[in-house]
Parts: C-alpha cells; sequence; structure tokens
C-alpha cells in the first residue's frame, strides 16, 4: 500500500500510525513511514504522517522519530482525536523544537486536526484557532458515531447534519481547509459517491478515500466544474466593471443581481478550479 499511494491521482496523501497500526506494531511502523516519505517519489502531492492520539503512549515519539527524520519532504502531520486546543498548541511546541534540530526552517510542518469526539466537537472552533500551523479540520465520522453513541452506524452514516455543520463553521472560521472522512464500506461504490456528494454540498473541501476505486469518484465530487468556473470568471469580469466603471455596488448579470456577496463567492470558485487547473473557456450571461 505504501509503494502504490504515490501513483494514486488524490492532491495529498498520509502515512499511517494510528487506527491501521496494531498496538504490538507501533514503534516498528515509524523507520516505514520515515522511508516511505523520505524515498518514495510523491510528486507533486502534500505528504502527511498521521500520529498517534495524545491519550496514547506514542505521540511524542512519532514526532521525535519520524519528523526528526524525513526531511524537508513531509508537509504536514495530522493529529487523531484532538479534544482540546491544548492538545494542538503541545504539538506545535514539539514541532519547533524537532525542527530546529533536524534543521528544518521554523514552521515549516503544517498540522491537520482530527474531531472525532464530542468532546472534540464542543472545542472544534477553539481547537481550529489554536496554531497558527493547522491547515486543515478533518471530520472523523466513524469515531465520532461510536463518541455520539449512534445506533447502526459503522459507517458513519448516520453522524448529524449538524455535527457537519458545526465542523464546517469552526474551521471555515479559522481560514481551514474542511475535508470530510472516509466512507468505510469499499465495495459500495453508489453509497461512497453518496457521502462524497452530501458533504460536498455542505460546503467541505474534499474527503479521504481508503481503496483505490474511491479515488476517481472523489476527484468527480470535488473538483469544480467547467461550467462553474467560466460563470464565476464572468462574474468577477462583471462586477469589476461595474464597480470601477459605473462605481456601482450592484449589477444584473441575466437574470441574476450580483454584488459583494457574489463577488467573494466566484473568488473561491475561481482559485478552486486554477488549483484544479481549469482554464476559462467562455463567456455566460
Amino acid at each position: 500500500m505504501l509503494a502504490k499511494a504515490p501513483s494514486l491521482s488524490v492532491d495529498m496523501a498520509f502515512v499511517d500510525l494510528e487506527d491501521s497500526v496494531a498496538p504490538s506494531e507501533k514503534e516498528a511502523a515509524r523507520p516505514k513511514a520515515v522511508a516511505a516519505v523520505r524515498d518514495q517519489d510523491w510528486g507533486d502531492k502534500v505528504v502527511c504522517v498521521r500520529l498517534n492520539a495524545w491519550d496514547s503512549a506514542w505521540t511524542a515519539f512519532d514526532v521525535i522519530e519520524v519528523v526528526g527524520a524525513t526531511g524537508e519532504r513531509l508537509d504536514e502531520v495530522m493529529l487523531p482525536k484532538v479534544q482540546s486546543p491544548a492538545e494542538v498548541v503541545a504539538l506545535d511546541l514539539l514541532l519547533t523544537q524537532v525542527e530546529a534540530k533536524a534543521g528544518l526552517p521554523p514552521g515549516h510542518v503544517g498540522i491537520e486536526a482530527q474531531i472525532e469526539t464530542a468532546a472534540g466537537l464542543l472545542q472544534a472552533a477553539a481547537i481550529c484557532a489554536a496554531s497558527p500551523r493547522l491547515e486543515a479540520v478533518i471530520l472523523g465520522p466513524i469515531d465520532m458515531s461510536a463518541s455520539l453513541e449512534l445506533p447502526e452506524s459503522i459507517d458513519g452514516g448516520a453522524i448529524p447534519e449538524a455535527v457537519r455543520v458545526g465542523v464546517l463553521v469552526a474551521g471555515r472560521a479559522a481560514g481551514l481547509q474542511v475535508i470530510d472522512g472516509p466512507y468505510s464500506v469499499i465495495r459500495d461504490l453508489e453509497g461512497c459517491r453518496r457521502h462524497f456528494e452530501r458533504s460536498r454540498r455542505l460546503g467541505y473541501d474534499g474527503a479521504w478515500v481508503l481503496h483505490p476505486d474511491q479515488v476517481a469518484l472523489a476527484n468527480d465530487v470535488y473538483s469544480p466544474d467547467q461550467a462553474g468556473f467560466d460563470r464565476a470568471c464572468t462574474v468577477l469580469e462583471a462586477y469589476g466593471a461595474a464597480t470601477t466603471g459605473d462605481r456601482r455596488g450592484a449589477v444584473m448579470l441575466g437574470d441574476e443581481m450580483i454584488d459583494e456577496a457574489s463577488r467573494k463567492v466566484a473568488l473561491k470558485m475561481v482559485a478552486r478550479g486554477e488549483r484544479a487547473g481549469l482554464k476559462r473557456t467562455g463567456s455566460s450571461t
């Protein structure tokens, strides 16, 4: 699986030291993670290592032994089951010392925080604002289901929309990317698409995939479409002409009134499209 990961058409990949590693193999997994990050060709993917949570016996040593040895290719670490902002602050402080020891630039390693418990959900806003290293917040639907004691929710599908929106609002208020967790029923591709589409409609930036068969679905659902990108470009063009030329704060674009709020939405859509490699193909009215 480590050898296959760099070949997948994903934006980001993480090497896991947490749930997918048996307790007896935690220490043996660290050098394998280091070798995978340091020695494989990841191209322009964001590369991350998921640490063990602070309530385990392994977190600090994961950071010291893995971050200290992987060099500049490691972009981020992921902290699972975050329950308070203090856990993020502690990781930030430890990373600062490890970076200095390893000769890495200060702040080189970013942090992704997973919200997976009721306690973490209550503290989500403070967690998302706890460190300038934070780049993304991730909803962990399966562990969250266990924490909330939801019945019949092995795949995380019963997570209430209020929980998803709570994580989204906390992340957006802090300027973070917001990522949904995985769909665990590997062979149910229709259910997987519905899982992705639900969080995309809410405004999530992406989701985890657990199997190569899920990659194309995620890319299809979360990538901006050409028509939407072209429309957003047209909105920016029309609004720019209205405010700078006619000095109006609102203008009609076809049957739609656009204003400053429309500009903000269009800016984000254009930014997402440009990151995905889209170029404007025409105009819409």
